[in-house]
């Protein structure tokens, strides 16, 4: 059974930066992909960025430039860095584990089967 345990969330202003960080426990890196995905209130659950067992990278258009998804294989880690934050990426952050697609092309909530129980992110202006 795949157990995954978020950290690193909290308050910062806007512009400012904060890395989450995602243990895995049960998991093979072999296995194809890990993504971070938020939900905010009233709003539906949104992919962030994903990655892949070859370290192919994919985001959503929203946090291009500004997020760096990354795995450590040692640590069995999943980080993600957040650069000039803004209000609108207030959100809990969410990460998850397996996608049976094989693809992460597209960063969909529906292709992921294990989850983590989510870490709040607060961002002020």
């Amino acid at each position: 059974q795949i157990q995954l345990v978020e950290s690193g969330g909290g308050s910062v202003q806007a512009g400012g930066s904060l890395t989450l960080s995602c243990k895995i426990s049960g998991y093979t890196f072999s296995t194809y992909c890990l993504a971070w995905f938020r939900q905010s209130p009233g709003k539906e659950r949104e992919g962030v960025a994903a990655i892949d067992r070859d370290g192919e990278t994919n985001y959503a258009d929203a946090v291009k430039g500004r997020f760096t998804i990354s795995q450590d294989n040692v640590k069995n880690n999943l980080y993600l860095q957040m650069n000039s934050l803004k209000p609108e990426d207030t959100a809990m952050y969410y990460c998850a584990a397996d996608c049976p697609t094989l693809s992460i092309d597209t960063i969909e909530s529906r292709d992921y089967i294990f989850w983590g129980q989510g870490t709040q992110v607060t961002v002020s202006s």
